[in-house]
C-alpha cells in the first residue's frame, strides 16, 4: 500500500472549521441555581448573591464582596441580610430602640439619625435590616452549597497531592 492508497478519499478545503476550546464554568452554578428559589426576596440577581456570599465567606469584607459581584456595597449588605448572614446592621442594640421609634413614628429621621450618628447610607441599611428579615432556609442553602464546593475542593487537592512538592523538598 503506497501514499496514494492511503490518501484515496481525502480532500483539502481554502477554509477551516471554527472548533474553539472547549470549557465548563460552573463554578457559580451550584449557588445560583439554589439561590434561584428565592430569587424575588433577593435584592440582585441570585448569580449575583452567590458571588457575594461566596466572597464573604471567603473572608472578603462586604464592600469588597460586593464588587467582586458586581453590585453596590449597600445591596450586597442587603443580600447578606436577606441570606441569613448576622452582625451587617451598623446599629447597636441601644440604637436598635431608637430605630424602632423612627419606625414606629414617634421620632424623626433628623432626629433619629442625629441619635444614633449614622450617614444617610447607614442609616439606610439599618432600616432595611430592621424592615427585612432574613428569608427562611436560605442559610442553609448558602452553607449546604459551600460546603459541597469545599469538599470538592478537598477531593480534588487529595487527588492531586502527589504532584505537589513541600517546602521541605528544596532543603
Amino acid at each position: 500500500m503506497g501514499l496514494a492508497d492511503i490518501a484515496a478519499g481525502l480532500s483539502t478545503t481554502t477554509e477551516q472549521d471554527e472548533r474553539g476550546v472547549a470549557s465548563v464554568d460552573a463554578t457559580d452554578a451550584g449557588l445560583a441555581d439554589a439561590l434561584a428559589r428565592f430569587a424575588e426576596d433577593l435584592p440582585c440577581e441570585p448569580g449575583a448573591a452567590a458571588a457575594v456570599a461566596e466572597a464573604y465567606v471567603g473572608g472578603a469584607p462586604v464592600d469588597a464582596a460586593g464588587h467582586d459581584a458586581d453590585v453596590a456595597p449597600m445591596t450586597a449588605a442587603k443580600t447578606l441580610h436577606r441570606l441569613g448572614f448576622a452582625g451587617l446592621s451598623p446599629v447597636s442594640a441601644t440604637g436598635e430602640r431608637v430605630l424602632e421609634d423612627y419606625l414606629a413614628g414617634r421620632v424623626s429621621r433628623a432626629d433619629a439619625r442625629g441619635l444614633l450618628s449614622l450617614s444617610d447610607a447607614e442609616f439606610a441599611l439599618a432600616a432595611y435590616v430592621a424592615t427585612h428579615d432574613p428569608i427562611e432556609g436560605a442559610r442553609g442553602v448558602v452553607d449546604g452549597a459551600l460546603e459541597d464546593e469545599r469538599e470538592a475542593s478537598v477531593e480534588k487537592r487529595d487527588a492531586l497531592a502527589e504532584t505537589m512538592s513541600s517546602a521541605d523538598e528544596f532543603y
